[in-house]
């Protein structure tokens, strides 16, 4: 027992003993740093999250402005992470140095978690030749192809508002973004109004539910992802998985079979399947790439149209502002088409304010992939560490936005745009990895929440607990509980 006692003291004192080592190593380094703790460095324990991630990397922006640092180092766990404050800085990361900062860093298993080895996660040649391959999908020409699928998902949506009210607004949107992802990844109906036990509907949500299992998967792929890969550890549960691969699958083999061919998503990825004899796509690797393109397309999408629709319902100038605007442009072009919501400029300012605010992933990662001395400093930045832009940090800037926390679409008037740092305003990220379905969201974004606006006088439902409380362990910037609004038709 003594014995036992002994050995296991010894290896408590090396353990500690390594993370102190370790926690100098952005002092070795020559860059300040904020204060780390064992064992989580400057994070949190992953089952005692209150708050999402992008609050306390808010916070840590803060301190480091607070010190007039332009940069910071911290620890995720034994991991060094580089925290950057100053716009120039993340213009270099993002763009200018971008070849050193090619990679996100996030976690993927090609071999047991398929699905996961998608565009946003991927790396290397890999990720350039994909994202070369799939941009012609986003040009403004191909938006236009896919305009109609939008607007034939419409009514549905105005149904759906008709016979529920008060209604649960991000749970509506929901069904309309999947809907239209569905339609545009996939080229099926989903049916999400028809069906609320849709499996769209119902695998789209279970890839976003957080168990304490799934946080501490998130955590440790994280920070040790070669453990993780030589473990098999996986991110995405095998039945979502299997549903989405068995879609693809079958999609794919229809289409061939019956020489079917559509103008969407599905069909550049399987052209690409069968022209691309060197790097030809697998079924795993076409799937995850419909599979990102549908998770990211319908959550991000519906939770920018519920924020937007939340901070309107509280402004009733400002609603009636976007009403007015909508009901001049519908005049002139005779209804929802392209060029009318290339028209509705002040609604591009109500989203922009609504993604200043509700940014949906508040934290961008990219990884150094070779050292990068940062320009005018005496410090470099070692390949393999990762890189933290704190957006949510950002966009509450009040050097930047004075009264942050007041919902104002003024602040996107051309005038002021041009007047801020262009890098100051970062919900799709920027350069050579900016997000490639902006375009896409922006676009389904404003039909949705044209029809709504054109249609619709909404209010803030009692039901609805104020001030909106973020879900603390959710990757999209998401409110806690349900949004409920009244709906009045106009």
């Amino acid at each position: 027992m003594f014995t036992f006692v002994g050995v296991a003291i010894a290896l408590l004192a090396t353990l500690f003993a390594y993370f102190k080592w370790t926690y100098k190593y952005w002092e070795r380094r020559n860059l300040q740093y904020l204060e780390p703790k064992i064992p989580y460095g400057n994070g949190t324990g992953p089952f005692k999250r209150t708050e999402n991630a992008g609050f306390r990397f808010k916070r840590q922006y803060e301190e480091l402005k607070s010190r007039g640092w332009k940069h910071g180092g911290l620890y995720s766990i034994l991991n060094p992470i580089y925290l950057v404050a100053d716009l120039d800085y993340i213009k270099n990361i993002m763009t200018k140095d971008f070849h050193y900062f090619t990679d996100r860093g996030i976690y993927y298993n090609e071999k047991n978690d398929p699905l996961s080895a998608h565009l946003f996660a991927l790396g290397g040649p890999k990720w350039r030749h994909l994202r070369t391959k799939l941009s012609p999908t986003f040009t403004s020409g191909k938006m236009k192809q896919m305009f109609q699928t939008l607007v034939d998902c419409v009514p549905q949506l105005l149904q759906q508002i008709d016979k529920n009210v008060p209604v649960d607004i991000k749970e509506v949107l929901g069904c309309f973004t999947t809907d239209i992802i569905g339609s545009c990844a996939f080229g099926l109906e989903c049916k999400t109004f028809e069906d609320e036990n849709s499996p769209f509907r119902e695998y789209g949500r279970k890839f976003f539910q957080v168990s304490n299992l799934k946080i501490a998967k998130f955590l440790f792929s994280g920070n040790f992802p070669n453990v993780a890969r030589t473990l098999g550890v996986t991110i995405t549960s095998k039945d979502v998985s299997d549903f989405f691969i068995s879609v693809v699958e079958d999609t794919v083999k229809y289409r061939e079979k019956h020489n079917l061919v559509r103008k969407d998503f599905m069909q550049l990825l399987i052209d690409l399947k069968n022209t691309e004899k060197e790097q030809m796509l697998t079924i795993e690797e076409l799937a995850a790439q419909c599979f990102v393109f549908f998770i990211a397309g319908f959550e991000t999408s519906s939770t920018t149209m519920t924020f937007a629709l939340f901070e309107l319902a509280k402004r009733p100038d400002l609603q009636q502002q976007v009403r007015d605007e909508i009901e001049t442009v519908l005049a002139k072009h005779g209804n929802i088409t392209y060029d009318a919501i290339q028209d509705l400029k002040f609604m591009d300012q109500v989203i922009d304010e609504t993604l200043r605010m509700y940014p949906p992933v508040p934290v961008l990662t990219r990884k150094c992939v070779k050292d990068y001395k940062i320009p005018d400093q005496d410090v470099i930045i070692q390949k393999g560490t990762r890189v933290f832009i704190p957006v949510l940090g950002i966009h509450y800037d009040s050097d930047l936005y004075p009264n942050p926390s007041q919902f104002d679409p003024d602040r996107f008037s051309e005038e002021k745009k041009k007047s801020r740092h262009g890098y100051a305003h970062l919900p799709f990220g920027e350069g050579p990895r900016i997000c490639i379905g902006m375009r896409f969201g922006l676009m389904q974004t404003k039909v949705g929440l044209t029809a709504l606006l054109k249609n619709y006088k909404f209010s803030v439902n009692s039901k609805t607990q104020t001030p909106l409380k973020m879900k603390p362990n959710s990757f999209i910037l998401a409110a806690e509980g349900d949004v409920w609004l009244n709906a009045q038709k106009v």
